[in-house]
């Protein structure tokens, strides 16, 4: 008998994935196996997928099983390749298309209020996850693969990237730490990721070491969208060299806090009132603004608490923070809901730039509202507030005609 190798899920609950089982002979040709629930209508179109992915990466002689449990087409190339490629080694790759929407590069400053956690090796959970409208998803690639399954979930990122529509969210991806990272990256960079998650950063040169290799892949393929990148601080020295990570790379969008992780690192208990983690949220928050970036907060874990984490974002959003995780869909409206201005910040925002383009209108060096002087920083955040306002469709275009004419 000839070397074996293993990829995918199956068992009880596993939907939209495949299990395959891939054992090269000397001899005999391709003997395939499929076991589906859907044979009947789509296993000839199975076996005709497989033997073409077989046929390209020159296997001539193997027994195969596909156990399948609803793949897609993308699904299943990805778990048959990485399959492969446990067993030869090649430079091939089988790249499904990519979706016209999947080509489109994401600007600096948009809104990332919410940002989706999706575990990597997990197909069910990515397919359709755009329809619930996060700010971005997050194919991960860390914590929540496990190690043995690491490798092969790179390849279904891969195919994920190009072949899922994500319905505008922005596309991202937490790579591993270290070497295993930067390995990470050729899997990503090439098929029009948007925006790369380092975790557990602690130094700058840590995340200027992904931003230099993120540089030579899209040079080695010729890809003009922007990369971003966001560091995630999770222990006690990357809090403390928050600043130098938020300011060392050009490319970088916005700086997380992860406190699960450093809270650990404290060995202390994560609590709902926060009291634990206020310096190093207050930190990244600084450090963040100084840097000119978004600082964006770390998930709340109980999906089945919509009130306590409505009660986590208002506290989030006190801090400065711009924007938070989530690990369930069922949070991402709680958390846009919450993190969008209110109609009473609204209203006094449009109250004090109103009065401030009234005073620049008479040439006035000073701005009031009523008795009370206005100084540049508060136009500075009324102005961002009705930016937010205007983003979010909570604030018509022409608003200030309006507002001149009660």
């Amino acid at each position: 008998m000839g070397e074996t190798a293993t990829t995918g899920n199956k068992g009880k609950g596993v939907r939209s994935d495949c299990f395959v089982t891939l054992e090269l002979t000397g001899e005999g040709g391709i003997q395939l196996t499929v076991e589906s629930k859907v044979a009947v209508m789509y296993g000839e179109t199975i076996r005709k997928e497989a033997m073409e992915i077989l046929g390209f990466f020159g296997v001539e002689n193997a027994i195969v099983k596909i156990e399948d449990s609803g793949a897609l087409s993308l699904v299943l190339a990805a778990r048959l390749e990485a399959a492969i490629k446990k067993l030869i080694t090649t430079d091939k790759a089988w790249i499904p298309g990519i979706l016209e929407e999947n080509h489109i590069g994401t600007t600096r400053d948009r809104n990332r209020f919410s940002r989706l956690y999706l575990p990597g090796n997990s197909p069910s959970l990515m397919i359709n996850a755009g329809i619930h409208k996060p700010d971005g998803i997050i194919l991960d690639l860390e914590d929540a693969v496990a190690p043995d399954k690491k490798d092969e979930a790179r390849f279904l990122v891969r195919n994920a990237l190009c072949a899922i529509d994500f319905y505008g969210a922005e596309r991202m991806v937490r790579i591993n730490q270290g070497e295993r990272g930067l390995e990470d990256l050729e899997y990503i960079i090439p098929y029009n990721v948007n925006l790369v998650l380092l975790p557990k950063c602690e130094k700058p040169e840590q995340l200027l070491a992904v931003a230099g290799h993120i540089q030579r892949i899209r040079e080695k393929h010729n890809r003009h969208n922007p990369v971003w990148l966001m560091p995630i601080i999770e222990s006690a020295l990357g809090v403390i060299n928050a600043y130098p990570i938020a300011a060392c790379s050009p490319d970088t969008v916005a700086i997380v806090i992860g406190l699960e992780d450093y809270t650990a690192d404290l060995g202390t208990r994560r609590t709902a009132e926060g009291a634990e983690s206020f310096f190093a949220r207050s930190m990244v928050v600084n450090a963040a603004r100084a840097a000119g970036i978004q600082p964006i907060d770390s998930v709340f874990s109980d999906v089945g608490d919509m009130e306590g984490l409505r009660q986590n974002v208002l506290r989030s959003k006190a801090l400065g923070f711009d924007g938070m995780g989530c690990i369930h869909p069922r949070q991402i409206v709680a958390i846009h809901e919450t993190f969008a201005p209110t109609p009473e910040e609204i209203e006094k925002a449009k109250k004090i730039v109103f009065a401030f383009h009234r005073a620049q209108e008479l040439g006035l060096g000073v701005v009031a509202l009523g008795t009370k002087m206005i100084d540049p920083p508060v136009v500075k955040r009324a102005l961002s507030t009705i930016n937010l306002a205007l983003k979010m469709n909570k604030l018509a275009e022409n608003w200030r005609e309006q507002y001149e004419q009660i």
